[in-house]
């Protein structure tokens, strides 16, 4: 008899398991049942935190430690990751994120990405580095990525010829952008942005409206950082010739997106997408048995760019079956499974509290996946 192939691949279930213990988990369960399955764990991230651990897991490579200014100015350790000697994975969370902010006193006024910026300045040393791959998800941050690009050489000048300040706060003193002393390796390089975000710089759908209240700012705020970052796309609209403000992507991270187009030249990739070429998953498909997806959530939203239904739709060019162990589900999920997705397994097997399912999360993940397996095996 042949060896049952399945092939794991989910997100992390944030706050209460990484991506590989919820793999972990799943295997345990899977194992109960069919103890001699071959099982090939692709822990997955959507851009991130976890992206650079995610590739580094399933594609191999070198990582690498460093210390940068974290978003409000102090030092944190971040890192990156070089595969094949000449791809740089960075994931801005690890240098600009909202985990490395204290949640009562954020402000997205003072937030930098310099850090971020010192992250690639730290990646461009590596003369071998032809792609540098940088994920926008996670970010503290609204300065429209000014910061990362002061880290890189680029002087955003006021009346008086002074270099601004950090953050947003000081967005609307700029008159001149100066980027001739731009590290000359960004040049040569190749950059691409890992973002499911498609949002514009400013307006009702821009980086301050929509995201501007998870980093702290109040509705007020909100129209004063959407006007910051209204005068700073119109000076990089002149400066680039091209129609910054209204790119999609350019509101990523906090506008981080708009100066990686404006000073890198980036590709924007669909980061799922993206991640799993990187990580090679392919190669597993080809003859797998089964997949097992997983986030921590599935609703609606899980159709726009999110984990599951990325391995869905790669799964379904192998015509695999797809089954998805979920954290929890709300709404009408008819279109996911429209989308691949042949069965939804929600690890909340009992009326329960989230403080108590989230202490249990390995328990309760175990038992839905013995649950999948199962019923898996009931068409064979």
């Amino acid at each position: 008899m042949k060896t049952l192939k399945i092939v794991i691949a989910t997100d992390s279930f944030k706050g209460s398991a990484t991506s590989l213990e919820i793999e972990n988990y799943i295997e345990t369960g899977i194992k109960r049942v069919v103890k001699n399955a071959e099982i090939i764990k692709i822990p997955i991230a959507d851009g991130g935190e976890g992206t650079v651990d995610a590739i580094n897991y399933a594609s191999g490579g070198e990582i690498f430690k460093t210390v940068v200014t974290g978003p409000y100015n102090k030092k944190v350790n971040a890192k990156y990751l070089i595969i094949k000697k000449k791809i740089a994975i960075i994931e801005m969370a690890s240098a600009s994120g909202l985990t490395l902010a204290d949640n009562k006193n954020l402000n997205p006024f003072i937030a930098t990405t310099y850090g971020t910026g010192e992250l690639i300045n730290a990646v461009l040393k590596h003369q071998d580095v032809e792609e540098i791959y940088v994920g926008l998800g996670g970010s503290a941050t609204n300065d429209g990525g000014v910061g990362l690009a002061q880290a890189l050489g680029v002087s955003f000048l006021d009346e008086n010829q002074q270099e601004i300040g950090l953050g947003a706060q000081d967005l609307g003193k700029i008159k001149v952008i100066d980027a001739s002393n731009l590290n000359r390796r960004v040049k040569k390089v190749k950059f691409h942005i890992l973002s499911d975000v498609t949002n514009p710089l400013c307006g009702k759908n821009g980086a301050s409206f929509v995201f501007g209240a998870q980093k702290g700012a109040s509705a007020e705020e909100i129209i004063k950082l959407d006007e910051l970052l209204l005068h700073y796309g119109t000076k990089l609209n002149e400066m680039t010739g091209i129609d910054i403000i209204n790119h999609d992507g350019a509101g990523a991270a906090g506008g981080l997106g708009a100066a990686m187009i404006a000073f890198t030249n980036a590709t924007m990739h669909r980061g799922i997408s993206k991640i799993l070429e990187l990580t090679e998953i392919n190669k597993h498909l080809k003859d797998a048995d089964l997949v097992i997806t997983g986030e921590g959530r599935m609703d609606e939203q899980s159709l726009f760019g999110k984990t599951p239904l990325g391995i869905a739709e790669l799964a379904k060019k192998y015509n695999l079956p797809v089954i998805a162990i979920v954290g929890s589900t709300k709404g009408d999920l008819s279109k996911t499974y429209k989308n691949g997705i042949d069965l939804i397994i929600d690890i909340i097997n009992e009326p329960m509290e989230l403080e108590f399912a989230m202490k249990n999360v390995q328990n309760l993940a175990e038992n839905a996946a013995e649950t999948a397996i199962r019923a898996y095996l009931l068409h064979k």
